[in-house]
Formats: structure tokens, C-alpha cells, sequence
């Protein structure tokens, strides 16, 4: 899905100048089911390069397709991604990764991405909050200091939840693998796992201490700078635990040999034990990804061979 085209194939868009002299893109005009997984798929694409789009619902077995201005693309998944890529500005779309990577090194790989974002953006946020105390928040659209909070520690308690989905995951389907293999391979990344779970506890309980303490008076202060302390060892120990499996776990998932059957089922094994955060959370963990993450997430999910369930997981992302 990389790109592939070559210079001659490539299309130049076509485009309008406005007033001030910036590029402004024809709306895109994207005709497919809504019940495709194709669509949404490039619903989503289309999502990634901020571009003007209107979804045009069609026949159930109606092709999907795309029009720009008087050109009209249709054809597999990879073709109009291609198209994008080349049609529009903006992050590239493509692969980053070799597509003989292990399944399920790629799909912890994009996780640990996804949670470290989150990781450090609360980590932003929680400074933030210590710097400003209980005065007005700088953001009128995050309301009262407390308003602020229950925002924080709703986006907390989803990272939380993430969090745990993935290191079940691990824990029931990644780790044994790897230790049917060679026994106790994966115990330094179950010890990580049990370390980091106070600290996250932690921090969850920090978060609604400060959301009952009066914004003005100096146990709020310090409970904030309690938080953004926490904040920061989390975001340490997470770097240190991603890094070590990345480094030292993952690249035996090669070494295992597994059939391509064998690995689409553990992957469907993977996505079923982390349903609940799939089923609710699956904008928040794209959320944390680059466009061409998001699109090799994406790409894992529609491997699997249940259709209704990646339909129902795609669809969601582009309500």
C-alpha cells in the first residue's frame, strides 16, 4: 500500500485558487454503500488529509468510488488509496512497514504508539493544569476548573482502559506464544506489566482527589502537582516497557514460524479479547496514531474473516 506509482501515473489536482492564495481541493464525492467496509475505509482515508468530503450512499453491491472535480476513480481498496495519496496533500497514506511483518508484532507495535500518545498528551495537560492552579482554564471551551477535571478524567479513565485491554492481550495471547516457544521468555514483560499498575491506579485516584478539593486552596495545588508527577513516571516506565518488548520480544514473533492461518487467528483472538475498547474506544486509539499507523491499524482489523464485526468496528469511526 506503499507508493507505488510511478511519476507518469501520478494525477495532478486540480486545482481552485481562492482570494488569499491558497490551495483549496474540490469537495470529493464518495459514492458506496453505507454498510461497506470499503467505503469506510476510505471514509476514514479521507479523514486523514482534512479534505471536503460528502459520503453519497448507493447500492448494497454498488462499487465504491470516488469524484474529484470531473475525474472519477473506482476499484479495489489499494487503488483509491493510491489515488488519495497522490490526489491530495498532507501525510502520506502508505506503509511504513515491510508487509512481511509479523501480524501480531505490527498490531502491538501500533498500540504502543496509540498509548504513548495519549500518555504524553495527558502528561502536557497535567503540567498545564499544575502551571495554571485553580485559575480561569485558558480554553473557554473546557469550561470551569472543574469541568476541566471531569474532561481529564474522562479521557483518563479511556486511556486506562486501553491500557489494560492491551496488557490483557498480551498476557493471554502474545506471552504464551512466545513461551510455548521457549519458556519464560516474556516474564520480564509480565513484571513490567504488574509494576506499572499501582502507578496507574495511582494516578486514577490522584485524578479524584482533585476533583472534589476547592481550586483554591493548596491541597489542590499540591494534588496537581501530585498528578503531573505520576504523570511523568508513567510516561517513563511506558517508553522503557514498549521499548524493551519492541526491541527484544517482538522481532522473535519472525523466528516462530507461524502459518498465515495461524497468525489471522491469533490476530482475531487479539481484537476479540480487547472487544469492549473496540466496541467503544477505537476513535480514541486512532486518535493517537499517524495517518499511515491509522491506515496499517485498520488494515489488521479488515484481516479479519468475521465481516460483520469489522463492518460494525469501521462503521463506527465515521459517525
Amino acid at each position: 500500500m506503499g507508493n507505488c506509482w510511478t511519476k507518469s501515473e501520478k494525477l495532478t489536482a486540480e486545482i481552485v485558487p481562492p482570494r488569499d492564495g491558497a490551495k483549496v481541493y474540490p469537495t470529493v464525492r464518495l459514492h458506496g454503500s453505507p454498510k461497506s467496509i470499503v467505503a469506510a475505509y476510505i471514509r476514514f482515508a479521507l479523514l486523514q488529509k482534512a479534505v471536503s468530503t460528502d459520503f453519497v450512499p448507493s447500492e448494497p453491491d454498488g462499487a465504491v468510488t470516488l469524484q474529484v472535480g470531473s475525474e472519477v476513480v473506482s476499484g479495489s481498496r489499494d487503488t483509491l488509496l493510491r489515488f488519495i495519496d497522490a490526489r491530495f496533500p498532507g501525510p502520506s497514506l502508505g506503509k511504513r512497514e515491510d508487509e512481511t511483518t509479523p501480524l501480531l508484532a505490527s498490531l502491538a507495535r501500533v498500540q504502543h504508539t496509540a498509548m504513548l500518545w495519549h500518555v504524553d498528551r495527558m502528561l502536557r495537560w497535567a503540567e498545564d493544569l499544575t502551571t495554571r492552579g485553580g485559575r480561569k482554564t485558558v480554553d473557554p471551551s473546557v469550561g470551569t476548573p472543574r469541568m476541566e477535571i471531569r474532561k481529564f478524567a474522562r479521557s483518563y479513565s479511556q486511556l486506562l482502559e486501553l491500557m489494560m485491554e492491551h496488557a490483557r492481550m498480551e498476557e493471554t495471547l502474545l506471552f504464551p506464544i512466545f513461551d510455548n516457544a521457549d519458556r519464560g521468555l516474556a516474564k520480564a514483560a509480565k513484571e513490567e506489566h504488574a509494576r506499572d499498575l499501582p502507578l496507574m491506579n495511582g494516578i486514577r485516584e490522584v485524578i479524584k482527589s482533585v476533583g472534589v478539593l476547592d481550586s483554591g486552596s493548596p491541597d489542590y495545588q499540591e494534588a496537581l502537582y501530585s498528578l503531573s508527577t505520576r504523570f511523568k513516571s508513567l510516561q517513563g516506565q511506558c517508553k522503557q516497557h514498549f521499548a524493551e518488548e519492541e526491541v527484544e520480544l517482538l522481532p522473535l514473533m519472525e523466528a516462530l514460524e507461524l502459518s498465515k492461518e495461524q497468525e489471522v487467528s491469533a490476530l482475531e483472538q487479539c481484537f476479540e479479547v480487547m472487544r469492549e475498547t473496540h466496541g467503544r474506544l477505537l476513535k480514541f486509539l486512532l486518535e493517537g496514531l499517524p495517518p499511515c499507523d491509522a491506515m496499517k491499524y485498520l488494515d489488521l482489523i479488515s484481516m479479519c474473516r468475521d465481516k460483520e464485526k469489522v463492518e460494525s468496528m469501521l462503521q463506527m469511526i465515521v459517525k
